[in-house]
């Protein structure tokens, strides 16, 4: 742990760095008339290993300098990006997208069918783990048929292929460079066909992105055609949360990502622009080991998720910025969102109590934790501090603490840094009792991401409650190649019921994408697929 005196000393440091490096930030006093060019300073709180990669801190990145073949808009419509148009057979096994025709990457060599088609093979060879667990068990082959014609054969039929590649995990790099490069050339600084381009990565302090000035194939739900507007982005890195909001109100940084509850109406009150992007997906849920320990009893499961008032928690800390949610497996901004599974379980200490007792915890010790044959109702949880909770999760998580404590269980949190929860650390059954964790998706069939059973041949990381289950895969599997969106969703429901009736895991509060952005800086807004910042359509006013 840092002393107080440390992180202020460090946030300081932090502050000095940025007014450093901040020459182009704008004044608050902008008086609305257009400025061509400039640097963007912008303060991200985490960074990642790559831009490209399968976390979301990478999509945000890479859909700056990668362009994807679709996109989706504010109705949640997928719209042409790289893709002219696309269709799929009447049987739902093969996809064909009609490419724009004259786009090149940044190094010169052509965007064509094949250079996709080796991209979605590159994806499921291990070029990206989570744009693999999307397409594997549908995806077959790809094939160009000619310079601008992509025809995707599936095993089975998966009606939402198009909604999921609009997220970041599916942006297209130069085939050329993926074959030439060196993969920490590829890591640092991929080759797309995007509106900006990796010019330096400083470690430990930011990215900088230059304009692409031959940039031609803006998404169809951009703002503008053509070049970006402003020269540079200036992507620093800053993980306290407190440095961030002091840097944007003293116009050191434009733009701030993941902005604390607490500092919302502060920021609003001085005329900040301020962005909040529910995600779709699994939101912020806490999922239960069924394997091992305590919560291997469904009504322990369910006395945890009664003993809580988690929608008083969530409004506390996040004063009507951050949305409780309910007790299912997806989002509310998920399509398909099932409101039967939200309302499953509510806060009932005395259930609590009564399941407890069934299940065996009759004994307490002296401060007041169950017992059962003299082993005490003790549960481990660790969380990905600064990395998947952010500040403000962690504060739900310690109110967690506390009211599971007062029916007698005793929480013990485990604050896990980010390299070792990438590194796998608290991943098994034998080392917790619980885990939180969201996925960003646009439908709901992010359900067969995190419930697929796991095998000794074909592991499943991301089942975190260790469950295999075949009724529920089966409800999933029907959703996700279900010809017609009222029976996808119907399907999906009925997994998100299943879920919630076993108190496999429950819902804690919304993932959230949240901006805040300088009054001398417009035309910043959130992409629709995962909430990251687009600062292609951004500009300067004075």
């Amino acid at each position: 742990m840092r002393s107080p005196r440390s992180l202020l000393a460090a946030s300081v440091l932090a502050l000095a760095a940025l007014t450093l490096s901040a020459c182009s930030a704008q004044s608050s006093s902008a008086t609305g008339q257009r400025v061509e060019g400039g640097t963007i300073v912008y303060a991200h709180q985490q960074e990642p290993a790559c831009v490209f990669g399968g976390w979301i801190e990478q999509a945000y990145l890479s859909y700056q300098v990668l362009d994807n073949l679709v996109s989706l808009d504010a109705n949640h419509k997928v719209v042409p990006w790289l893709a002219e148009s696309w269709k799929a057979s009447s049987d739902g096994l093969s996809w064909t997208f009609t490419l724009k025709k004259g786009v090149k990457f940044t190094d010169g060599t052509p965007l064509t069918a094949a250079a996709v088609a080796y991209n979605f093979d590159y994806w499921l060879t291990g070029g990206n783990s989570t744009a693999k667990v999307w397409l594997a068990g549908y995806y077959k082959s790809a094939t160009a048929v000619d310079d601008t014609t992509l025809q995707i054969n599936l095993s089975k039929p998966y009606p939402r292929l198009a909604d999921n590649l609009t997220q970041g995990y599916f942006g297209i790099q130069s085939q050329h460079a993926l074959q030439t490069r060196t993969k920490e050339q590829n890591c640092e600084a991929p080759i797309g066909s995007g509106a900006f381009i990796v010019k330096k990565w400083n470690r430990g302090q930011d990215i900088v992105l230059v304009r692409n000035k031959d940039y031609t194939s803006p998404p169809a739900n951009a703002l503008h055609t053509g070049p970006a507007h402003v020269d540079e982005i200036d992507w620093k890195f800053v993980a306290d949360p407190t440095t961030r909001v002091a840097a944007l109100q003293s116009g050191q940084v434009n733009a701030i990502y993941d902005v604390p509850a607490v500092q919302w109406k502060t920021l609003k009150s001085g005329g900040f622009q301020l962005d909040r992007y529910v995600t779709a997906g699994r939101p912020q849920q806490i999922s239960f080991n069924t394997q091992i320990g305590p919560f291997t009893d469904e009504r322990v499961r369910q006395a945890f998720a009664d003993s809580l008032d988690r929608k008083q928690i969530v409004d506390t800390i996040g004063q009507g910025v951050i949305p409780y949610e309910g007790n299912g497996s997806v989002s509310q901004a998920t399509p398909g969102y099932s409101t039967k599974a939200a309302g499953w379980y509510g806060y009932d200490a005395a259930k609590a109590n009564a399941l407890l007792d069934a299940a065996g915890w009759t004994g307490r010790t002296s401060a007041g934790v169950r017992t059962k044959n003299g082993t005490p109702l003790t549960v481990v949880f660790p969380y990905g501090a600064g990395s998947i909770i952010n500040s403000d999760g962690a504060a739900i998580l310690q109110g967690i603490k506390q009211q599971a404590s007062k029916v007698g269980f005793d929480v013990t949190l485990v604050p896990v840094p980010q390299s070792e929860l990438f590194a796998g650390k608290y991943s098994t059954p034998q080392d917790h009792d619980l885990s939180v964790g969201y996925w960003t998706a646009v439908t709901a069939g992010i359900l067969y991401v995190n419930w697929r059973p796991s095998t000794a041949d074909d592991p499943n990381y991301s089942n975190s409650a260790f469950y295999n289950d075949p009724t529920l895969e089966g409800y999933i599997l029907d959703g996700n190649s279900a010809a017609d969106l009222a029976t996808q969703n119907a399907d999906y429901q009925k997994a998100q019921d299943y879920i919630a009736e076993h108190a496999l895991s429950i819902g804690v509060y919304d993932r959230l994408s949240t901006l805040a952005v300088s009054p001398s800086l417009k035309g910043v807004w959130q992409e629709h697929a995962q909430g990251g910042p687009t600062f292609y359509d951004a500009y300067f006013v004075k």
